[in-house]
Formats: C-alpha cells, structure tokens, sequence
C-alpha cells in the first residue's frame, strides 16, 4: 500500500475539518445548553460528534497520519473561526482523539476497517479527552457517581455518534461512489494493496 498522502486526499482531510469546523461552531451553543440542563451526562452524549470528522478521514483514506493531519486541521480552523472554549482546549482534544485512533489502526496495520476496528478506536479515543475535560470544564465538581455515568456516555457517544457514523457514512458515500479515487472506495481493499 502506498502510504504518502495524495492531493486527494490532503483535500479531503481539509474538507472534513473545515466542516468540523463549521459544526463546532453550532455545537458548542447546544453543548453550553445541555451542560446547563443536564450537566457532564447530558453534555457527553454528542461528544461522539466532535470525533466524527478525523474518524471518518482515516476510515475514507486508510493511510497512517489520516486522522492525526485532519483533527489538527480541524483544531486550528477552529481557532481561527474562534472556538467558544479556547485554543489550548482545541488543541489538546485533537491530540488526544488523534493519539488513540491512529494508535488502534495501527495495532490492526492499517488493514482493518470493519465496525469493530472504527468502533474500538472511537472508545479508546474517548478516556483522555474526558480526563482533561472534567478537568477544564469543572466536571470534578459534580461528584464520582456523575462523572462514571458521565464517562460511560461518552464512550457509548464515541462508539455511535463517532465511529459507527463514521464508517455507516463512509460506506453511503462509497456506495454513492463518490470515494472511487480512495481505497475505502475499493470495496475496503484499497488501490495499493498487494495482491
């Protein structure tokens, strides 16, 4: 498999991050609102949306840096854009869902890319964006009980809303056959891969 990334693909993951970034901007004011309501546990269940894009570029290009390149993308449009919760807050989320996406796919070698392999790799994206989380929002405040059931949420938000979209997304598109010019086009195969 080739592994340099191609201007297609450069152009997709900047695609995906700027409409994160536009996504962002709309989710931080229903975030704020379900935070007020319902605290750390109803605030966590669309944290799966915030992972969406960079899951979603890797499981469309496949290629190691996939997912890394496009949260970082997306960290910075957002601060550009002017992210309601800060630089440092964007930054740090990109490098730990980046960290633990890119650690998953490449435990599989880049090669598998089933609802398990998406699915796990948004659930281990999810626990150290949690712990700075509780820590930069004042989750800590609410109490252990709150903040597993909160934790819980997000993982189940994280498995859904992120990598389970993700790939349900990737395959309409590809179905669509709007991803001919990317391997998750190539019925999961992949134009560089050996035969």
């Amino acid at each position: 498999m080739n592994r340099k990334f191609t201007v297609t693909d450069i152009v997709l993951m900047a695609l995906l991050a700027a409409a994160n970034g536009v996504l962002t901007y709309y989710l931080a004011f229903i975030n704020k609102t379900l935070t007020a309501v319902g605290g750390p546990i109803l605030t966590s269940t669309i944290t799966g949306l915030y992972m969406l894009y960079g899951l979603l570029a890797i499981y469309i290009i496949r290629k190691p840096g996939a997912a890394m390149i496009t949260y970082f993308i997306g960290a910075a449009i957002q601060i550009l854009t002017g992210i309601a919760y800060g630089a440092p807050s964007a930054l740090i989320a990109a490098a730990c869902y980046a960290a633990f996406v890119e650690l998953v796919f490449a435990l599989f070698r880049y090669a598998r890319w089933d609802a398990f392999a998406v699915s796990l790799a948004a659930l281990c994206a999810v626990p150290l964006w949690f712990l700075c989380a509780a820590y930069l929002y004042g989750y800590l405040e609410w109490g252990l009980p709150i903040l597993l059931a909160a934790f819980v949420v997000r993982c189940l938000s994280g498995i859904a809303l992120g990598g389970l979209a993700a790939k349900w997304l990737g395959d309409r598109l590809a179905a669509a056959g709007l991803l001919r010019f990317f391997p998750a086009g190539e019925g999961g195969q992949g134009r560089d891969a050996a035969p």
